[in-house]
């Protein structure tokens, strides 16, 4: 039997187990139903005997077959304007990478700064946080941009995978991955999986966490993160190269190949820093998030800096909206039937008498220490978030902290493992840093970034009135 039918198996498996599970009191049979089908999504989404696109197209149509959904509950979920958002950001990013202008912005950073080692690691992490914003594709945020950059100035000083690769090649690679880890939860739209936090939080807590809410509150968490992660990797992991004077040299020369910067580098350049603004001060224009990001779009699409067959082609927007579109579909009719209520009234009264900041620190290190099981950002979310969420705020938690802490710890967690999201195999793959070294950076850089954005970033949450 091969691999991918004996995933197939265990999912349906998984799913028919629950379904003929007897149903627990105060649960409605179309509910528990509904989370057979759910579960076994989840399951999935983590085994993959199709790619997850398929997988969510199947428990769709399911569910309306079984006479748990009706065909427009199913496809429900293709109308949320937060899915749209990411798609229209994934057309956004692709105009940063087709123009060149988030290779660009490396390339002046590293001119700038770049005479050392350290200051190499910083180049990449700002680098990663001026492009994040607009680039809700991790992966290609850090594979498609970064990571050509970082393995060439590990070349440029002779450092290779095997012997050479502490002179300046794992640092970069470790400090490159740690600093993706940290933007893709700095922005809304800075990793697919995060307007799905923002709907489960909507749908689970009854709360709004709007494009600038979720940045104001990172902001200051995540800058500190920042500036200590590259720092204390260089302690904890030193390269043996410390000062890299041709590093500057090389992006000068780099620079000069790309030439001045193009019309269409321009316009993207315009068009990010207006959505930024938009997007930053909604709270008073009142401009929905969505059509901030589809108004950008069409200015690039008008300008032809972007063109349709682009648009067609960007597999990820339109894979995202499949899986993403299906999930919100399911999650939001699990809370319409009750079952969310009821997980979180039965899981809750089990901590009776403990106090939710225990209850809440417990929670978010399991949430953390969980992706350990998972190779997938979004099957972590779907699994965990609402049901964590639920039972937080249910042992008296603040709704915001509760959320938003669970948000960023979806990211933060991706530092754990070589296979923690799509990003990871790619600076693995590149055999500078083995797995063992991996998980223990990984693992120290987890305790640190906890401390940080719960212990720093909930002061920081507190000051801004969300708790």
């Amino acid at each position: 039997m091969n691999k991918d039918l004996r995933n197939a198996l265990l999912t349906v498996a998984i799913g028919i187990i629950i379904w003929f599970i007897p149903i627990p009191a105060g649960v409605k049979p179309q509910a528990w139903q509904l989370f057979a089908v759910f579960v076994a999504t989840i399951a999935g989404f983590i085994l993959q005997p199709v790619p997850i696109g398929a997988v969510a197209i199947f428990s769709l149509t399911f569910s309306v077959f079984a006479g748990i959904l009706k065909p427009a509950e199913a496809l429900s979920g293709f109308s949320n304007t937060t899915i749209w958002l990411i798609v229209a950001a994934f057309l956004f990013a692709k105009g940063f990478i087709k123009t060149g202008l988030g290779r660009r912005i490396a390339y002046m950073i590293i001119k700038a700064i770049g005479d050392s080692t350290l200051k190499l690691g910083y180049s990449m992490v700002i680098s990663d946080l001026i492009i994040s914003p607009a680039t809700p594709s991790n992966t290609a945020r850090a594979g498609g941009i970064l990571f050509p950059i970082v393995r060439s100035l590990s070349a440029a000083f002779g450092s290779e995978p095997g012997a050479s690769a502490r002179k300046v090649g794992a640092y970069l690679m470790q400090t490159a991955y740690q600093g993706n880890t940290i933007t893709s939860a700095m922005f809304m739209t800075a990793m697919a999986g995060n307007p799905l936090c923002v709907e489960f939080a909507a749908k689970t807590l009854k709360i709004n966490i709007s494009w600038g809410l979720w940045a104001a509150a990172a902001s200051v968490p995540g800058i500190l993160s920042l500036i200590v992660v590259p720092y204390l990797l260089y302690k904890i992991y030193p390269p043996e190269i410390t000062k890299t004077p041709e590093a500057k040299q090389m992006a000068a020369d780099e620079l000069s190949k790309m030439g001045p910067m193009s019309t269409a580098e321009k316009i993207i350049a315009a068009v990010f820093v207006g959505a930024l603004l938009l997007w930053g001060t909604s709270q008073y224009t009142k401009f929905d998030a969505t059509f901030v990001a589809i108004l950008a779009v069409s200015i690039m699409l008008a300008t032809k800096v972007l063109e349709w067959k682009d648009v067609l082609d960007e597999k990820g927007a339109w894979d995202t909206l499949v899986w993403m579109g299906s999930i919100v579909a399911l999650a939001g009719f699990l809370d319409k039937l009750g079952f969310i209520a009821w997980f979180a009234k039965t899981v809750s009264s089990s901590i009776v008498g403990v106090a939710w900041v225990p209850a809440l620190v417990v929670l978010l290190v399991v949430y953390m220490y969980a992706h350990y099981g998972f190779a997938s950002l979004t099957a972590h979310i779907t699994a965990m978030y609402a049901a964590f969420a639920a039972v937080a705020v249910a042992a008296g938690a603040p709704a915001y902290l509760v959320a938003l802490a669970l948000a960023f710890m979806s990211n933060l967690c991706m530092s754990l493992t070589h296979y923690a999201a799509g990003p990871s195999p790619i600076y693995f793959g590149a055999g500078y840093v083995d797995q063992s070294t991996w998980w223990r950076l990984g693992f120290i850089v987890s305790i640190v970034n906890m401390v940080i954005w719960v212990g720093i970033g909930s002061m920081w949450w507190k000051v801004l009135g969300l708790w």
